[in-house]
């Protein structure tokens, strides 16, 4: 098989499980929770390192912001063999009584974005595979971590989140809004993979508190900084399960 053309890797260059996520920066941070790493390529917002956690071999790559950067990695991964993956991401909160640094683990994406409904039609639902899902929540408890476990929005317009927008997802009772899992969940179900999401919670959009209305000059607030290091562990352990 020919190399990939964005991530510029070939067939048994990666292996069965990766985990994903958005931030290249994050690829290192994930790697560092690891016992060994090694880079594998690099090239435009696509990071891709091997590691392994215990006796657990797995691919690290970031898919970069939004659905079609996203199904790239997802589509190439998958061809070079990759069968189940893992986001690892943020994601701004819908409910009110869900705080900065809180962690969630989805259930489902709603396809609020153009990527999913060019592989079929909105209604078909985008949801993860129940033994990742299940994994993430198990290691979650293992690890003595509360998390959020149900239904988010994908969305691709970032700065469109009307506050018309957010009291409808705060109605429907979605936990949060992120811009890549229906992607993930779609195209993984669709190639007959595994996908699953969990997500640290970096703005409350229903509270005003979404990322940016800050003054600091760092991307993330410090509480939802410090704890992706506790989803990444969750992460890695869900692994060890699969």
């Amino acid at each position: 098989m020919a190399t990939q053309p964005h991530l510029l890797v070939e067939e048994g260059d990666l292996t069965d499980v990766a985990l994903i996520p958005g931030d290249p920066g994050r690829v290192d941070r994930i790697a560092d929770h690891c016992d060994e790493a090694e880079t594998v390529a690099e090239n435009r917002e696509y990071k891709v390192v091997n590691a392994t956690y215990g006796d657990r071999e797995l691919t690290i790559c970031s898919t970069g912001i939004g659905c079609p950067s996203a199904a790239i990695a997802i589509e190439e991964m998958a061809n070079v063999g990759v069968e189940t993956f893992i986001r690892v991401g943020t994601t701004g909160a819908l409910q009110s009584n869900i705080e900065i640094g809180d962690m969630i683990v989805a259930t489902g994406a709603a396809k609020n974005e153009g990527t999913s409904k060019r592989y079929e039609d909105v209604e078909y639902p985008a949801v993860p595979d129940y033994e990742v899902l299940s994994s993430l929540v198990d290691s979650a408890e293992a690890n003595d971590e509360d998390v959020h476990v149900g239904p988010i929005a994908s969305d691709d317009a970032y700065y469109a989140e009307t506050d018309e927008h957010v009291a409808d997802w705060e109605d429907a009772g979605l936990l949060s809004v992120e811009m890549e899992a229906a992607a993930v969940f779609t195209l993984a179900r669709r190639r007959g993979l595994s996908a699953g999401a969990i997500c640290t919670v970096d703005g409350n959009l229903v509270e005003g508190t979404q990322k940016g209305t800050d003054t600091e000059d760092d991307e993330l607030p410090e509480k939802a900084k410090n704890n992706v290091g506790r989803a990444i562990d969750i992460a890695l352990e869900a692994t060890t399960q699969l």
